[in-house]
């Protein structure tokens, strides 16, 4: 049965993307470099579209991180995909200031190929929608 095996390749692959994604999202809470920068390809990018950044390559990723005089703590509030297109929600907190951020990874051969992250800080709600709202826990 063809489609079964396909299906069980398929499953068995995002199950490794998923744990892959763990063990980084553990280590980049633990600064822990060298794990956190094992699920990058030798030649993957990273694009920092809000400050028009671009990084090529895993050594200049994980040197660029590894300089950021912050001190940093990861909260995942979920992780998403399937196939080859992975996104992470999460908080980041810069020296305990929370910045709610997506990752999106573009995975190939079963590494990130490609990733773009997006950051905002927490503003403050608007009181003309308050009747129409419940408050989420950060």
């Amino acid at each position: 049965m063809p489609s079964d095996d396909g299906k069980s390749q398929t499953s068995a692959a995002e199950n490794e993307i998923r744990a892959a994604l763990s063990r980084h999202w553990t280590a980049s809470d633990a600064n822990d470099f060298t794990t956190e920068h094992e699920i990058y390809q030798e030649d993957a990018i990273l694009d920092y579209p809000q400050s028009g950044e671009r990084i090529r390559g895993r050594a200049n990723i994980q040197t660029t991180r590894s300089i950021q005089p912050s001190s940093k703590r990861f909260k995942i509030r979920r992780i998403l995909g399937s196939g080859n297109l992975w996104i992470t929600e999460y908080i980041i907190y810069y020296d305990e200031k929370p910045f709610h951020t997506v990752s999106i990874m573009e995975f190939l051969d079963g590494k990130v190929a490609h990733e773009s992250q997006y950051f905002s800080e927490p503003f403050e709600p608007s009181a003309r929608r308050s009747r129409f709202v419940e408050r989420m826990d950060m």
